[in-house]
């Protein structure tokens, strides 16, 4: 696994220690991390900060053309609001720990030109599993069901 995913893994671990759902993310710009982020919903009592967010967010104000080249690694397969945000800054490629617990509109997100890499990690499902499984009502509000 590479350095970038396993980060986007610390990060939702840490999510998961503070008490929310473990889901991480990085952003990447010519090989290195510029943006860290985790799932802080409830940690923060938000509405919109899934991990993505939340690392997009970390990462400050980019110029267009950095956004051009960077890679957003999430654990989880990113939802239509992540998904939107990615497009929005045309961030041209995304890796994906796991699109099997959760599948966002990938469909849409190749239509429109950005690269999807889904890895299917062991321990990014693991960790999703398990957490729906213990805490199905806080999963359930996540993701608006």
């Amino acid at each position: 696994m590479d350095e970038f995913m396993q980060a986007a893994i610390e990060e939702a671990r840490t999510g998961l220690a503070e008490g929310g759902i473990p889901i991480g993310s990085v952003l990447v710009i010519d090989g290195k991390i510029v943006g860290r982020g985790h799932n802080r919903r409830v940690q923060k009592g938000s509405a919109i900060l899934h991990a993505e967010m939340d690392c997009i967010e970390n990462a400050g104000r980019l110029k267009a053309s950095d956004y051009r080249r960077a890679i957003l690694y999430s654990t989880l397969s990113p939802c239509d609001m992540c998904s939107g945000t990615a497009l929005l800054y045309k961030i041209p490629k995304i890796v994906i720990g796991e699109n099997v617990t959760f599948r966002g509109p990938e469909d849409y997100l190749r239509s429109r030109g950005v690269e999807l890499v889904i890895l299917n990690d062991l321990t990014c499902i693991r960790l999703m599993q398990d957490f729906i499984a213990a805490r199905p009502e806080l999963w359930n509000e996540d993701i608006g069901e």
